[in-house]
């Protein structure tokens, strides 16, 4: 929901930047915790826990394209926090960089995210639902997690809207 809304304030960019900035740095650290999991899961199956390496790995498109989705999600927001917080003489670089990334990046992500829709339709709603949360191991601290990752993502929101009046001049 939060990357929908991201992409809703770039149709008006100039009057949204505002949510964009704040949104964006919200997402942070989110997408930390989503690449971290990722990885993890990855070096588990990968180092032949049982447990994944029953579960298996997933196809072989989407194995492909997730170190690709890493890499254009780093430059993504790397390049969005350094055309917020870095020099204004980089800006028409980074602004190049930003954009050409997210053209990029969306193209993937519409990939990745049809190639789990299912299995995330069938899975994640048994971490939502308080029937079902409790017969889900991990669910709760998944919970937890990302709560406080949204907390964390709205503080650096918060503390990087002042570098935003740089923009708007």
């Amino acid at each position: 929901m939060l990357l929908a809304a991201e992409g809703v304030t770039i149709l008006r960019i100039r009057l949204l930047l505002t949510p964009h900035v704040f949104i964006g740095m919200l997402l942070v650290p989110p997408i930390l915790l989503k690449i971290g999991s990722t990885t993890y899961r990855f070096a588990r199956y990968y180092l032949g826990t049982q447990d994944y390496r029953e579960k298996g790995p997933p196809p072989l498109a989407l194995r492909l394209l997730g170190p690709i989705l890493v890499l254009l999600t780093g430059a993504l927001f790397v390049s969005g926090i350094a055309l917020l917080l870095g020099p204004i003489s980089w800006r028409h670089g980074l602004l190049f960089v930003h954009k050409a990334s997210f053209i990029l990046w969306f193209g993937a992500m519409v990939v990745h995210v049809l190639g789990h829709f299912l299995e995330t339709a069938r899975l994640a709603p048994r971490d939502w639902l308080r029937s079902t949360r409790r017969d889900v191991e991990g669910a709760d601290t998944r919970l937890w997690l990302l709560a406080a990752t949204i907390l964390a993502g709205v503080l650096l929101g918060l503390a990087t809207l002042p570098s935003v009046g740089s923009w708007k001049m």
